[in-house]
């Protein structure tokens, strides 16, 4: 994958770097990381339509191959089926590769975390109500606000929600909360789901690492590429057969603390 070939190409550099005497600077080779990482973007972007145009036929060709009864016919439905959901998987690594790769500059602004927290969970009632998660929302009314950017931050949140929903496929119960800290503010996704492995807690914030099928190995490092990206920090504490916790935390500005507080 890009990324993996990415940090190839930045760890033989350094090793270059620290073996010839015209060695470049690490802010060259961060140069050139970049410009490997905006290739590899364009690359991906490049795959996706055609992708999309190979899925789409294959589709419509299962759809043409299930009017005939025959064996030879229902064999070519079942290869069909099999090629489109690996279409499916390479649409989905591109997808969340392009979303790890483009994640820009931000263009932060006063907010409150409440809400941004609200639009999400509301996206995953329904979901929740299919697996049978009873979904709770513990929101301090007096968080008070914080810099962020609105589209991104929704995108991590979203991806620790699906993260704790998929934890719970036979149902459970999913709290998200938030609360006052110290240094600011915290937000608490915590699910009743299987739990995981300290060798998973060690490598999950790994580029392409996984430890479920069809895993794409990107949404949790994009969620903390985002929340670093807004000064903040994620943390996760878990236990195999009893749930997971993900904790993170934002820093809150003194000119933001004097702001009317919001409702829950």
């Amino acid at each position: 994958m890009p990324g993996r070939v990415a940090r190839a190409f930045f760890i033989h550099s350094i090793t270059r770097m620290n073996s010839t005497s015209d060695a470049e600077t690490i802010e060259e080779l961060k140069l050139r990381y970049s410009q490997l990482a905006a290739l590899a973007g364009e690359l991906a972007h490049e795959i996706k339509n055609p992708l999309s145009v190979m899925r789409m036929n294959m589709e419509l060709l299962k759809e043409d191959m299930e009017e005939i009864d025959s064996p030879v016919s229902r064999r070519a439905v079942e290869r069909v089926d099999t090629m489109v959901r690996q279409c499916q998987r390479l649409d989905s690594y591109l997808k969340d590769f392009l979303q790890f790769n483009r994640l820009r500059t931000l263009e932060l602004a006063a907010g409150m975390l409440n809400q941004q927290i609200t639009c999400v969970l509301d996206l995953f009632e329904r979901q929740a109500e299919r697996q049978n998660v009873q979904l709770d929302r513990h929101l301090d009314a007096e968080l008070p606000g914080i810099m962020l950017d609105s589209q991104t931050l929704q995108a991590a949140i979203t991806n620790l929600v699906k993260n704790a929903l998929e934890a719970m496929p036979n149902g459970g119960q999913l709290l998200v909360r938030t609360r006052l800290i110290r240094q600011g503010v915290a937000m608490d996704v915590i699910d009743t789901g299987e739990g995981m492995e300290a060798s998973v807690l060690m490598n999950m914030f790994k580029e392409f690492y996984t430890s479920k099928d069809g895993g794409t190995g990107l949404g949790l490092p994009t969620a903390k590429k985002i929340i670093e990206a807004h000064d903040g920090r994620i943390s996760v504490q878990s236990e195999v057969g009893v749930g997971t916790c993900f904790t993170v935390e934002f820093p809150t500005p003194a000119r933001l603390n004097e702001q009317p507080k919001e409702d829950a």
